[in-house]
């Protein structure tokens, strides 16, 4: 878990690039070979933040289907993924095919079976390998919901989104925002409470993502620049007969939420934010994803270096350097307006959960922190569907109903 010591002290003494290039300053050719590794792991770093990853890995042992009692189950290799309770996909054949996989049946040294809930596409018994996530539908019709395909006019063109039409509440919009690395099928997940409450749902896209244009050579901006195509779709929303907003994101999708509720130009019509799993303060996951990855502590703190000054956009990729104290939201807990529900496990492996926590304790007026356990990263709900949507549709429709000063307040 991230250490809760404020960045800015940490960040005091030589810079990373003093530090990288020390050996080369003593003149020994051993410290100058050391120094090039430290910076190449830190360039190297860095890049992988900031640029999407277009070929899924396929990490995972398939090793057949069998009949069981109650349907087919799929048999596959235990690791610390294939063993989590709940519901999830399996993609296989380069992520032509899909399947729906429900509780484990069996299990023997190092294998396991799961219940086979439905194959989307794709002949599950040939596969061989493929991998296991946490996007169980792939359409809001896999949940038996009306929606229709939409463009959401951005910057670079035209978004597509999903709109799943509203009830009583039709003039309430939520706009859900995926992760990193993802794209809107992660947001599916959040579409039952959300339509139970009766607003109207709008799953989009957004720069970068695979569905959307591709902007600023083709790089994250970690929610500095996303959050611009969300405001365009709050725009869309607004034209079609929105009268409040609510937000609902996932992992950076949190954090592209929170800096629209900071900077939109309709930020007064956002009432609530709903955040799983979000990033809350991009020091500590870099800091989390450096020490995951083995990195030397030299080597993550130069690639943080790079990713936040004019001169390491050569090598990144940028065309701006990243504002990562802008979206910091545990310095700036006082600044969270709006109030604020976070759903995230305390074992998440890639954005820490004590970030979330030390936000919520900042400011307990705005934020509301719900802890799971075991689920990882973004897997809240496929771990407990039932708490995951009861938990939002009870604090949702709580807040939907109180009178809005908090939010006039602005």
């Amino acid at each position: 878990m991230a250490s809760s010591v404020p960045h800015r002290k940490r960040r005091r003494g030589p810079g990373p690039v003093a530090w990288t290039f020390m050996g080369i300053g003593a003149g020994a050719v051993a410290g100058s070979v050391a120094a090039g590794v430290l910076g190449s792991l830190g360039t190297l770093f860095a890049r992988g933040v900031v640029t999407p990853a277009r070929e899924p890995v396929e990490d995972i042992d398939v090793l057949g289907t069998h009949q069981g009692a109650d349907g087919l189950e799929v048999e596959l290799r235990v690791d610390e993924e294939s063993i989590k309770p709940g519901q999830y996909s399996l993609w296989f054949d380069h992520d032509r095919g899909h399947a729906r996989l429900g509780e484990i049946t069996w299990r023997e040294g190092g294998r396991l079976r799961r219940r086979v809930l439905q194959v989307d596409s794709g002949d599950l018994s040939a596969a061989r390998r493929g991998r296991l996530g946490g996007n169980v539908y792939l359409t809001p019709g896999d949940l038996d919901l009306p929606y229709e395909d939409v463009q959401v006019p951005v910057s670079a063109g035209r978004a597509p989104a999903w709109l799943v039409p509203g009830g009583e509440r039709a003039d309430t919009w939520a706009i859900l925002i995926h992760g990193r690395g993802a794209r809107r099928t992660e947001t599916l997940r959040g579409l039952r409470p959300l339509h139970a409450l009766g607003l109207t749902a709008l799953s989009v896209s957004y720069r970068n993502d695979g569905d959307a244009p591709d902007v600023n050579n083709g790089r994250y901006g970690l929610g500095t620049t996303e959050w611009r195509d969300i405001d365009s779709a709050i725009t869309y929303a607004v034209e079609h007969g929105a009268r409040d907003i609510v937000l609902v994101g996932w992992s950076m999708g949190g954090s592209i939420a929170l800096q629209v509720a900071d900077r939109s130009q309709h930020r007064t019509r956002i009432q609530a934010l709903v955040l799983d799993g979000p990033a809350v303060n991009w020091f500590d996951i870099l800091d989390h994803q450096a020490k995951l990855n083995r990195l030397p502590w030299v080597s993550g703190r130069f690639g943080t270096w790079l990713l936040t000054h004019p001169w390491g956009k050569r090598i990144t990729g940028l065309t701006s350097p990243l504002d990562l104290h802008a979206m910091d939201w545990v310095a700036r807990a006082d600044e969270v307006r709006v109030p604020t529900l976070i759903l995230h496990s305390v074992d998440d492996d890639f954005v820490p959960f004590g970030s979330s926590q030390a936000l919520a304790e900042a400011n307990p007026r705005m934020v509301d922190l719900i802890r799971f356990d075991t689920a990882g990263h973004v897997r809240e709900w496929n771990l407990d569907p039932q708490r995951w949507e009861d938990a939002v549709a009870e604090w949702l429709g709580r807040e939907l109903t109180s009178p809005p000063l908090r939010v006039a307040s602005r």
